[in-house]
């Protein structure tokens, strides 16, 4: 099975109109510089913001841009990796899972609609499911399984194992996966907005 394949247009629509059915608003872009002008676009002036580890988030320029300080935002994760103490980082990081709005990326997408969220801490999880009004997932379009099952092996067979040798290239000792989140529906009365920016692009794993 190959997990780095982009499919088609047809299955790409398929599938943003079934993630679409499950409450979460799906914005699809051709490009990585797409993708990040979208970022910009939803997010307004003065929104206190924060993200989740992401290669994804990486590679479209988004951590770069926050590390600038070009943005009209307030980063929150600026001031967390700006604290030494582990206990007031530790703070930091739950009080940021309350920001204005959480980004991040998946690590699979069923052609049903589902999305598969891996974490090593899960210390994401709680924004994406339910404390952050706003969550944005940016992921690229080879993303996309048949089912849940493929979605769960692509997790433990390609974007785990690419992940944990990424880590351990600069100096960890590795990653793993301590929790799995499977966002099945957005419920309409959190009066939530969740949106999943597809992108017609290998991004990620």
């Amino acid at each position: 099975m190959s997990y780095e394949s982009l499919p088609s247009p047809e299955t790409v629509q398929k599938t943003a109109e079934a993630v679409n059915q499950r409450g979460i608003n799906v914005i699809v872009v051709n490009t990585r510089q797409e993708a990040l002008a979208k970022v910009k676009e939803l997010i307004p002036e003065g929104a206190s913001v924060m993200t989740a580890g992401s290669v994804t988030l990486t590679q479209i320029g988004l951590d770069d841009l926050l590390i600038s300080g070009k943005h009209p935002w307030k980063n929150l994760k600026s001031d967390l990796l700006a604290e030494k103490d582990p206990a007031k980082q530790g703070a930091l990081r739950k009080q940021a899972t309350l920001s204005d709005y959480y980004l991040g990326s998946v690590q699979a997408i069923t052609e049903g609609g589902e999305m598969v969220i891996a974490s090593g801490t899960g210390s994401q999880l709680p924004a994406f499911a339910f404390s952050s009004s706003n969550v944005i997932f940016v992921a690229g379009a080879q993303k996309i399984t048949a089912n849940l099952e493929q979605a769960l092996q692509r997790m433990r067979e390609h974007s785990y194992i690419l992940e944990d040798k990424r880590m351990k290239s600069i100096g960890a000792p590795g990653s793993m996966i301590g929790k799995v989140l499977i966002f099945e529906r957005e419920a309409a009365f959190l009066r939530r907005k969740v949106t999943l920016i597809l992108v017609n692009e290998v991004l990620g794993y």
